[in-house]
């Protein structure tokens, strides 16, 4: 059982983290390079809380009792736990060199966890000497509520490190799912086509966005595709759409959009920066 856990990096992504481990009585590190970063993580864990209230949620006495359960630091030398998570750029080798620097304040206990969407996390541990006390955890956006858990393995984990994740897992009452490391895992992987096949007809003016989303909504989906792009962003969407591409021999199927790179290259990222497909009303702490 896990009782201890720090996360590195607050964008959106670590402070949905910090909020499903403190929610579930583990003390928790926030982390992140960037004391504005830290600010805006904080006031917005704050402002979800505070909804949380206001929905009957929880109480204000659970909201401080959270809080108090959270460390907003800028030091990595606080970033001492029994389990690490990362939530940082999505490039290898910074990855790789952030668990290599943190080993050297931890003990050789420690378990080092990534919450890449699409990299290899063979490709990670590699590049340390530690590649056994390394795991593929990936949560999915935003964090704090979505159910599901990839719990990624590679060759060089046991199984009662997977076993420990998904106990982990449990504590956060998540599913877990097991998976082996591979392109995209499983939901990435399989979640391509309705992304994809939606961009190719806005792309063709076959429909437009808002048309597509209203009928795959109709038809029973949660969320139609170009909101749940905006929801977990633009940028990240087409990168992990990018790597899959490259890491499967790029296949025509799998071919990223230009529509979608547009909106990249435009910064129209989604909700978080307020206009992605659609538009919405951005808070300032965000």
């Amino acid at each position: 059982m896990e009782t201890e856990v720090c996360i590195c990096g607050a964008g959106t992504m670590g402070r949905g983290i910090a909020l499903a481990v403190a929610g579930h009585g583990m003390r928790t590190i926030l982390y992140d390079l960037s004391a504005d970063m830290i600010a805006r993580s904080a006031t917005h864990i704050h402002k979800e809380l505070d909804e949380s209230i206001k929905k009957k949620r929880i109480s204000t006495a659970e909201k401080d009792e959270m809080l108090g359960r959270i460390q907003f630091t800028t030091s990595m030398q606080d970033c001492r736990a029994a389990l690490v998570i990362e939530a940082i750029v999505e490039k290898t080798d910074v990855k790789s060199s952030l668990f290599s620097q943190l080993a050297v304040i931890n003990n050789e206990k420690t378990i080092f966890a990534t919450n890449t969407s699409s990299l290899s996390v063979t490709a990670i541990a590699d590049q340390t000497s530690f590649p056994e006390r390394i795991i593929g955890l990936h949560f999915f956006n935003p964090a704090n509520r979505m159910k599901l858990l990839e719990i990624v393995r590679t060759k060089y984990v046991s199984d009662d490190l997977v076993t420990r994740m998904v106990t982990f897992a449990g504590q956060l009452e998540k599913t877990a799912v097991i998976c082996h490391d591979s392109p995209g895992f499983i939901v990435n992987h399989v979640a391509r086509p309705f992304y994809l096949e939606a961009l190719r007809l806005a792309e063709k003016q076959i429909a437009e966005p808002e048309t597509i989303d209203r009928l795959m909504e109709s038809a029973g989906f949660k969320m139609g595709p170009f909101h749940l792009m905006d929801l977990i962003g633009n940028d990240i969407n087409y990168i992990v759409s990018s790597t899959l591409y490259e890491s499967m021999g790029k296949p025509a199927r799998l071919k990223p959009s230009r529509l979608q790179e547009e909106k990249m290259k435009q910064g129209l990222l989604g909700r978080k920066t307020g206009h992605g497909f659609f538009q919405y009303t951005k808070s300032p702490s965000e």
